[in-house]
């Protein structure tokens, strides 16, 4: 489905968490901010190399620690107002999205994005 964009979004995070299928990692806090998005995890891969928000449905989570079960980047989109993209996957207030003009992609916040 295709979405117009309401809202500019640039990431405040350089360097988003990469990771394959099958990586170990530290699981940390639970979000916890105004927009209400449940569900997310902020994670460490074991040699505090790389960190980020993961969702908790792609974590399988025992004392502590957790397994991604699919390979996952946390990479955000910038976009500007007005830009259209094409939403594919839906998580947790946030849309995996690509642009229809550059074909560059990466997560939106859902509010953001009206159906066109």
């Amino acid at each position: 489905m295709n979405y117009r964009v309401v809202e500019a979004h640039q990431s405040n995070y350089p360097k988003p968490i990469t990771i394959k299928k099958g990586t170990k990692l530290k699981v940390g806090n639970k979000y916890n901010g105004p927009e209400n998005w449940e569900n997310w995890r902020y994670c460490y891969t074991l040699d505090n190399e790389m960190n980020g928000w993961i969702p908790e449905q792609l974590l399988a989570i025992e004392d502590g620690h957790g397994t991604i079960l699919e390979d996952y980047t946390a990479k955000e989109l910038n976009v500007e107002k007005d830009e259209i993209v094409e939403g594919i996957r839906e998580l947790n207030g946030w849309l995996w999205c690509v642009k229809l003009t550059e074909r560059d992609e990466g997560w939106l916040p859902k509010g953001k994005l009206i159906n066109c």
